[in-house]
């Protein structure tokens, strides 16, 4: 802008704060309390192989549907905030099951262990865990509980 250049005019005060400029451009949110309900809500209802596990919202996973539970279960996930990031690799030959956290926070150890119990059958789940502090606790917090139940868990 040069010197010259009035500068932009300020939005009034009515202004919905829920459209927001950011460095990458503009974001439409009804509330960022709902963006990763509601953006988990969107992917399964525009995906017909994949559903929100019982316990939404408290419990976020993204599962294939349907499961084969005579293989292996391949579950990740992690923070929220660059959907479908985890989501979207869920399907055939793919992710089983995605479990999202809120946005830059680890899924809790409870939603995790959801998913677990409910894409695992006899042959046991691989969790794929990225280095994240609280990604590693909480997947690793889980597994520990499920091991416990019984089930084979990598």
């Amino acid at each position: 802008r040069s010197p010259s250049t009035p500068p932009p005019p300020k939005p009034p005060a009515s202004h919905d704060s829920s459209v927001r400029a950011s460095g990458a451009g503009m974001q439409f949110l009804n509330a960022s309390t709902c963006a990763v309900t509601e953006a988990l809500e969107s992917f399964v209802q525009s995906h017909p192989h994949v559903q929100l596990l019982g316990g939404f919202p408290d419990i976020k996973v993204v599962v294939r549907a349907p499961l084969d539970k005579n293989k292996v279960a391949v579950v990740s996930g992690g923070g929220s905030g660059h959907e479908p990031t985890h989501a979207g690799y869920v399907g055939e030959g793919m992710l089983d099951a995605a479990v999202c956290g809120e946005v830059f926070a680890s899924p809790s150890v409870a939603a995790v262990l959801a998913a677990i119990r409910h894409v695992t059958g006899p042959p046991g789940v691989l969790l794929i865990v990225k280095n994240y502090t609280g990604d590693r606790l909480n997947f690793g917090l889980a597994a520990e509980r499920a091991k416990l139940e019984g089930y084979k868990v990598d």
